[in-house]
């Protein structure tokens, strides 16, 4: 049994095999494979998943590789988290759009769009590198983002594809409301959800016969925040908490949901709707000069790496060093449910084919499914309000011209998918950022005519 980790100098993959070995013996995994284009950043991440699984005295044997076919062979899962141009290119995802007055983001919005350009191919190619070399009956699990136009990519090029395209967005929401009202066990929480990728809503949250979404929609009203007394304790004497999803730019995050439900309260929403519904909210929030990526760079990258220093010199790993929580919990979780057919639920990205009944069947939408050894089995949502159906085909239609023109080479239908996005005014404002983009992404993008 052998795990594949595409993407191994990411700094979630400390945390991701750390998830696996606690889970060693219901995966029966013996091999972690790290595979990235990038030897010397995965080297230095390997210093420390080497360790954890030493001190883990976990029997998984490590390999780190750039080889394809040294990472793939006879693989089982592959772990699929490409940073197609790193945290660099991210930057500019972000500050360009709002040069231009619109939301800059890393999978929303024009920033998410540009993102999307740069890692369509590059997925089609980890799929028949995998096909290629990998187990018959293999699992590409893909958290690489942004997974609603990756999703959308991997349905209109490689349709068979044994790939299941997943976001740990919902779950981590569905954390922060069990921290809100007190209940550590949220991956028990029973739950409806329909939308795309980072774009959804939770039709009911349910635990133990309690009515969660209720419960936790009269905590924001009362709070105006999703984040919970602890956080908001500490708050008073901190901008920051030192957590992944509670630097500044995540405080204002939770802190829309009340601003999104004020307007909608029939429906819990992802947060990542705050970049469509309160896009001159969110523009008027950021920093221009110091985004997310800033932010990340300047927590997470530069904590693991100094981490790394640190070991190196004194053999001590520091408890910052790396991260470990629902994001890797959420992967391991969804390969011991194909490898062990426990038919748990999970939210997953798929083709719809009437999960949603009154949206196209093609689209790729985020719903729940049972997941057993034979891939989801999706739980249909029934039809959806037009207010809900009109936001998603909106969407659907720019992630799929996105698509259709990076296939295609076509400067029109980009600029197409760039000018119907809801994060951008006008035609003109998005081919301004459009050919900014192109400038930045020469090393990345196909060409287009």
């Amino acid at each position: 049994m052998i795990i594949t980790i595409v993407g191994g100098g990411s700094t979630f993959t400390p945390g991701i095999v750390k998830s696996i070995a606690l889970r060693q013996k219901e995966l029966e995994v013996e091999e972690v494979r790290l595979f990235d284009i990038d030897e010397d950043r995965q080297y230095k991440v390997s210093l420390v998943v080497d360790w954890i699984l030493k001190d883990m005295k976990s029997p998984i044997r490590l390999t780190v590789t750039t080889d394809k076919r040294t990472a793939y062979e006879n693989s089982s899962f592959i772990f699929a988290q490409m940073r197609v141009g790193k945290y660099a290119m991210r930057e500019k995802d972000e500050k360009i759009p709002l040069r231009h007055g619109c939301v800059g983001q890393e999978t929303c919005g024009c920033g998410g769009l540009a993102y999307g350009l740069r890692t369509l191919f590059p997925m089609i190619q980890v799929i028949d590198d995998v096909e290629k070399y990998a187990a018959p009956d293999h699992w590409i699990l893909n958290y690489s983002n942004p997974a609603a136009v990756v999703s959308e990519a991997c349905r209109a090029l490689r349709p068979h594809a044994r790939i299941i395209n997943i976001c740990d967005m919902p779950i981590a929401i569905l954390e922060m409301v069990g921290r809100c009202l007190d209940i550590p066990n949220f991956t028990d929480f029973d739950v409806n959800y329909f939308g795309l990728n980072h774009f959804g809503w939770f039709t009911d949250i349910t635990y133990q016969g309690r009515d969660l979404k209720a419960e936790i929609t009269e905590y924001v009203m009362k709070n105006k925040t999703l984040l919970p007394p602890d956080v908001l304790e500490k708050l008073k004497e901190h901008d920051r908490v030192g957590e992944r999803h509670l630097n500044a730019s995540w405080i204002h995050t939770w802190n829309n949901v009340y601003k999104v439900l004020q307007s909608n309260p029939e429906y819990l929403p992802n947060t990542y709707l705050q970049y469509y519904l309160l896009s001159k909210d969110v523009v008027e929030e950021s920093n221009p000069e110091y985004t997310r990526a800033n932010e990340v760079m300047d927590s997470r990258e530069k904590d693991l790496f100094e981490g790394i220093d640190h070991y190196i010199k004194t053999g001590e790993v520091t408890a910052k060093a790396f991260y470990h929580g629902a994001h890797g919990n959420y992967i391991a979780d969804l390969a011991m449910a194909l490898k062990n057919d426990t038919k748990k639920k999970f939210i997953v990205i798929v083709q719809n084919n009437g999960a949603i009944e009154n949206i196209a069947p093609d689209a790729m939408v985020e719903v729940p499914a049972y997941i057993g050894k034979n891939g989801p089995e999706v739980i249909c949502q029934g039809p959806i309000d037009d207010y809900y159906k009109g936001l998603m085909e909106q969407q659907l239609a720019s992630e799929k011209l996105l698509v259709a023109g990076g296939i295609e080479g076509s400067y029109e239908k980009v600029w197409k998918a760039f000018s119907m996005n809801k994060t951008v005014p006008s035609a003109t404002v998005a081919k301004a950022i459009l050919d900014e983009m192109i400038e930045a992404n020469k090393e990345f993008w196909p060409e287009l005519r």
